[in-house]
């Protein structure tokens, strides 16, 4: 991972995802805002789990990338079995994928055999493959002291608000602005990761006075003094807060274009009523009948509510 298409490719699958929530919950929220409740994952109608799979199929290109085809001898590991120092980033970057990987394979399996209550359990599994791509990045094998460490540390607050709003998706699931804000976490996660992998490993784009130098097997940014290093960090917080901002700003849009599309379903269904002549001892009770209703056919429109 610790390449600009390490970054990139991740990225662009987390924003993605976040982008396909983000639609969904929107329009689910759209039509039915009285009895609007969030959903882990979206089946589509021609492949019922095609987001899972493909999250599985991401996950295991990753963990090949990390473990197989990326290193030099195609594998892992020394000679003697052992984890080799420069090899440990790709153990914990694979160890995201593969919780990731679980999350989608059991969230398939909850769907088939416990559909009452994969709502909560599948939004657990999502909390801990959050927790682990917090924890794992938290603690990194690799320094992240300098301007990596910096995007990093950033990188770590969209994790924290992905994990939070998980968790909180568990006790209320009729909440739509958590399920925003987490569909909303994720496409930041996903674009930040591909910001960094393009100003960490473009050379052109590395803040002035930092250079690219090979660190343990790996490409690492360092400055040249403090002052260097000082500016190249402020400029990451800049584009962190840029990036908010703008993200913000395409969440709102895209709800306000997706308003015009998608309305509240209101439906109404005609009752009618016809009143059949009563035979000649029921005359009086006709009689009384009109008189209270003015006619012996009456329409009525019932309206179904809102959020049906």
């Amino acid at each position: 991972m610790g390449t600009l298409v390490g970054h990139v490719a991740p990225g662009f699958a987390f924003l993605a995802l976040g982008l396909w929530h983000l639609f969904n919950h929107i329009k689910l929220h759209l039509l039915h805002p009285n009895s609007y409740t969030s959903s882990p994952w979206f089946p589509t109608s021609k492949i019922r789990y095609i987001e899972l799979f493909l999250i599985m199929v991401g996950s295991s290109i990753s963990i090949s990338m990390e473990l197989f085809i990326g290193p030099e001898k195609h594998q892992p590991f020394d000679p003697d079995g052992t984890i080799p120092s420069n090899h440990l980033q790709n153990f914990e970057h694979s160890a995201i994928s593969m919780t990731f990987f679980a999350y989608a394979a059991l969230a398939i399996l909850l769907d088939k055999t416990a559909p009452k209550a994969q709502h909560d359990l599948t939004q657990f599994l999502g909390a801990v493959a959050f927790a682990q791509q917090l924890l794992l990045f938290h603690l990194h094998s690799a320094d992240h002291m300098g301007v990596e460490g910096q995007y990093h540390l950033l990188l770590q607050s969209a994790i924290v608000v992905c994990l939070a709003t998980t968790l909180m998706g568990i006790g209320m699931p009729k909440s739509f602005m958590i399920s925003f804000v987490r569909s909303l976490s994720i496409v930041f996660q996903g674009v930040w990761l591909i910001l960094m992998g393009y100003m960490l490993w473009t050379p052109g784009l590395i803040s002035k006075g930092c250079v690219l130098h090979l660190e343990m097997g790996h490409k690492v940014v360092q400055c040249s003094s403090d002052e260097a290093l000082h500016r190249a960090k402020a400029l990451v917080n800049l584009q962190f807060s840029w990036f908010l901002v703008f993200v913000s700003i395409f969440a709102i849009t895209f709800y306000m274009f997706l308003a015009k599309f998608y309305h509240e379903k209101v439906e109404y269904s005609t009752l009618t009523k016809e009143f059949e002549p009563l035979e000649s001892g029921s005359e009086d009770v006709e009689s009384q009948k009109e008189s209270k209703f003015g006619d012996s056919k009456s329409t009525t429109f019932v309206h179904l509510g809102k959020g049906y």
